[in-house]
């Protein structure tokens, strides 16, 4: 019996997110302010079998090298995932993706009389993390917990 496999080919240059748990990769193009109107070539694998995971999506976007808060992004939404940089067809660069102890400007806080939501006042949001797996994070200025399945709709973005 013959496998079959599907190809997709390598992108000369851009990001690569490997290993994000099977389902998410709309989240983390979303996250990421991905639309499809930007012009970036962007390859989408979904359910794809993994010997780690089970099963993995793996998101391939050409021209676009992710930087650290967008990689902090990531991390909220696919905890499992690597980042690859590629440029002139090679990996120059992996890191795993990893919940930083702090976050800061990338999510709004929930509690609608925090700090952070009053516009007299000039503070961003800041939440530290609790736990990594569940993910929890604290509002630092007023204490509210948030989880895992909470933050695609708080992202600030």
């Amino acid at each position: 019996m013959r496998e079959e496999r599907l190809t997709v080919s390598k992108i000369r240059s851009g990001t690569v997110i490997d290993h994000i748990p099977a389902g998410k990769a709309l989240q983390v193009l979303k996250i990421l302010g991905i639309t499809g109107s930007e012009g970036y070539r962007t390859a989408v694998l979904m359910n794809v079998e993994s010997r780690k995971l089970g099963r993995k999506d793996i998101v391939k976007i050409e021209h676009k090298k992710l930087g650290g808060d967008e990689t902090n992004l990531v991390a909220l939404i696919a905890p499992t995932a690597t980042i690859n940089i590629v440029e002139d067809y090679e990996i120059v660069e992996k890191r795993r993706v990893r919940l930083p102890e702090r976050i800061r400007r990338l999510i709004r806080c929930p509690n609608p009389t925090c700090i952070t939501r009053s516009s007299r006042e000039d503070l961003v949001s800041s939440f530290k993390l609790v736990s990594r797996d569940p993910v929890v994070l604290q509002c630092e200025y007023c204490g509210t917990m948030i989880r895992g399945e909470e933050l695609e709709a708080l992202l600030i973005r």
